[in-house]
This record gives structure tokens, C-alpha cells and sequence, in this order.
């Protein structure tokens, strides 16, 4: 991976918000952004997000936290933090992911590092996906004393939310319940969020024989077989669709997409191998596990004595969906706070592992989804105050005034 160290930012610029010091929120925000943590499937750009890990227990440690960093069983140079301050078998749980995704190098006008403050905005990778809302989550716990708190409040810092779900998916395995109430600070231009799709990607591959095309008795084709295989999987997907709809999405029903296939290396030859790569988001309601049952059960039907070996392979593990009851003491409370109804997002969270703890989850946070993920990501200075009065507001109603 290259990094560029120097970059032109266009004109005009308006400097604003001077960093007044190394604690200051916005130079905290600038420090985490500094830091490089990308997750990736491709490992040529895989990072560890241990030093973005250590700055965080630094920062939590001087403020009265009691912290843990827990390495991921299967990737020791990657870890989650868990800081603690109080005590309580409720409380409210602030999380965040600490990874980003990789980045196009000549597309940026800004240093993806830099933290450039300019025209009202914080430039760099991961500004509003999502490390700025961890810099502003202590700072907002960091107003409050553990005297002050009736129930712990409990800031999260998780590994690999963009990758493989590793840090949220270590946190289900381990078990251990964190709180009651939950808010992961994905951007959603603060805007309570409850509910959201899941996402199941899943590899199918038919296995034929290879013969001389100029006679099909000499072999069995793959590529013949997934034609049937994609029939039915359209078939499957116009009965998933009738059958459920919430229109709170704006794509209100589930949806099936074939993303990617290769079958075969001549015209002359019989395709023995063929693979299809498909991609399901589920509304809430549907279980992951009952669609790949389904799904593994439909086409193991379909394929029966026709000469061909099916088999499957998860892409990932696959996310759950989010519904986080609309009566949820933290839903209302966002609410309240915001003076925003809570609503869907097409795009998949944490919030389900969390959910799966005992907590219930509502996902708010400052920023634009349609800037992560892009060249010249951002976060508009404007928008870190609301966010830190949202952040005082439910550590005062969780963890000061709840018993």
C-alpha cells in the first residue's frame, strides 16, 4: 500500500476551528485519523488496528476508565477494547469500530491521513466512518466522574467491522454482557436508526464431467447445470419477495443478487466446473441460517440424479438484520434527543452482535454513508456539538439518572 505524504487541497480553503490542544477534540479526531488501520480480505492490505487500539486505551485511562484489550483468538495483531467506568448491571454501551476500508491513493485531494481542516470540514479516512465518533464519545465521558454514574458506562472499540465482522463476531462467542442500552456511531447524519438489512453472500459450485463437445453423452455440464440452478434461485427469489415487505425500506422487499460466475475454458470442451457467487439481503425477521437451509435444500432437490456434485462455501459469515424494538428505552431516547423518528438503513452494522449480548442497539451517529467509503471522506465541523449533546444527554438519562 502507498501512502502520499503531501497533498493540494483545492481553492478556495477556509482554515477553521484551531487545534488549541493535544487533547482538544478535534485533535484527537486528527491523531485516530493519523493512525492507519485498514481491514481488508485482501491481505497485501491488512492492517493491524493495534496502535489506533493503544491511543484509545491511553486517552480512556487518563479519564478513570478501567480498560481491556482483548486480542482476537484467531488474529493476535488485532484486538477490541472494552473501557469501563463504574459499575452496574445495566448502563449504556458507546461502540465503534476502529478499522477502515482501503483507499484510492490518486483520487483523494486531501492526505487520507492528514486530518486536513478546511471549508468546515475535517477531511481523511475513517472521519465519518467511523473513528471521529470515538474521539467524540470520550470526550463526553470524560465530563462525567464514576461518582456521578448510578450505572457504568461503557465505551467499545471493535476490529474488522469492515472485513469479516472478527471483533463483533468475538464478542458473541466470548459471551460477556457489556450493557443494557447501546449506540453504535455509524454515520447517519444523526439520525436515529433501528432497523436494518442482513447480508448473506454464499459461493454454490457444480462439479460435472469434461468431454468433446461433439457429443454431450461424453460428459456432464456444469455450466448446463447452473442454468437450472439460476432458474430456481429466481423462482426462490420471487416467493421470498411475495412473501415478505416492510416499506419502511426504500428496496422494501428481500433481495437475491447473482454477483459473479465462471464456469468452463473452452468452447470445444464440456464445462466440468462452473461457480456462482450470489449475494442475499434479508429484511428483519429472516434468520440467516433458515435461508441457507433453504436455499442449500432447494437446489440439492433440483439437482437430484442429474450426474452433478453440489457443493457451498460462505463468502462471509454473513450479518444478521437489525430490528431493535420501536418501544426500546434507547430508541425512544434518540428520539427525544434528536427530535428524529427513528429509521431503516440499507447498509449492515454491528448492531445485531450487540443485540445478540442482551443489549438493545440503536445506530446514530454524525456524518454522511455517502462519503465513507470515498475519496475526500469527511465530517463537517457543525456537526460535532449536537453530537457530543446527543452523547451527554443519554449518559446522563443511562448512567446518571437511571438506577
Amino acid at each position: 500500500m502507498v501512502i502520499i505524504a503531501q497533498y493540494q487541497p483545492p481553492s478556495p480553503v477556509k482554515i477553521v476551528m484551531p487545534i488549541d490542544s493535544p487533547s482538544s477534540v478535534l485533535s484527537r479526531i486528527r491523531q485516530l485519523i493519523a493512525t492507519p488501520s485498514i481491514s481488508s480480505v485482501s491481505p497485501q492490505f491488512d492492517q493491524s488496528n493495534r496502535a489506533v487500539i493503544d491511543m484509545l486505551a491511553g486517552w480512556l485511562e487518563e479519564a478513570g476508565f478501567a480498560v481491556q484489550i482483548i486480542p482476537l483468538p484467531q488474529q493476535p495483531d488485532k484486538a477490541n477494547l472494552i473501557a469501563t467506568l463504574g459499575r452496574g448491571p445495566g448502563g449504556l454501551v458507546l461502540a465503534g469500530h476502529t478499522d477502515t476500508v482501503p483507499f484510492d491513493a490518486g483520487r483523494w485531494h486531501y492526505d487520507p491521513f492528514g486530518g486536513v481542516v478546511a471549508n468546515e470540514c475535517i477531511y481523511g479516512l475513517g472521519t465519518a466512518d467511523m473513528k471521529a465518533f470515538l474521539a467524540l464519545a470520550i470526550a463526553a465521558a470524560s465530563e462525567f466522574a464514576v461518582r456521578d454514574l448510578r450505572q457504568p458506562l461503557v465505551i467499545l472499540a471493535t476490529a474488522d467491522e469492515e472485513s469479516s465482522m472478527a471483533g463483533a463476531r468475538a464478542l458473541t462467542l466470548a459471551g460477556r454482557p457489556l450493557g443494557r442500552h447501546a449506540v453504535i456511531g455509524e454515520p447517519t447524519g444523526l439520525q436515529p436508526v433501528r432497523m436494518h438489512k442482513g447480508i448473506l453472500m454464499e459461493a454454490i459450485r457444480l462439479e460435472g464431467r469434461s468431454g468433446h463437445s461433439s457429443d454431450p453423452a461424453l460428459g456432464v455440464s456444469a455450466l448446463e447445470g447452473m442454468h437450472r440452478v439460476i432458474g430456481e434461485l429466481l423462482r426462490w427469489r420471487e416467493e421470498l419477495q411475495a412473501r415478505y415487505r416492510n416499506p419502511l425500506f426504500a428496496v422494501e422487499v428481500p433481495t437475491l443478487n447473482l454477483g459473479h460466475i465462471h464456469g468452463g475454458d473452452n468452447p470445444n470442451r464440456i464445462c466440468a466446473d462452473c461457480e456462482l457467487h450470489i449475494d442475499i439481503r434479508p429484511l428483519p425477521g429472516m434468520m440467516l441460517a433458515d435461508l441457507r437451509e433453504a436455499l442449500h435444500q432447494r437446489l440439492s432437490d433440483l439437482l437430484v440424479e442429474s450426474g452433478l456434485l453440489l457443493s457451498f462455501r460462505p463468502l462471509f459469515a454473513g450479518i444478521e438484520a437489525l430490528e431493535t424494538p420501536a418501544a426500546a428505552a434507547i430508541v425512544r431516547a434518540t428520539e427525544e434527543l434528536t427530535g428524529a423518528p427513528a429509521g431503516v438503513v440499507g447498509f449492515g452494522t454491528e448492531g445485531p452482535y450487540l443485540n445478540a449480548l442482551g443489549m438493545e442497539t440503536v445506530i446514530i451517529g454524525p456524518g454522511s454513508i455517502r462519503c465513507a467509503h470515498q475519496p475526500d471522506e469527511f465530517l463537517p465541523l457543525a456537526t460535532i456539538p449536537p453530537t457530543l449533546a446527543l452523547l451527554r444527554g443519554l449518559i446522563n438519562r443511562f448512567c446518571v439518572a437511571s438506577a
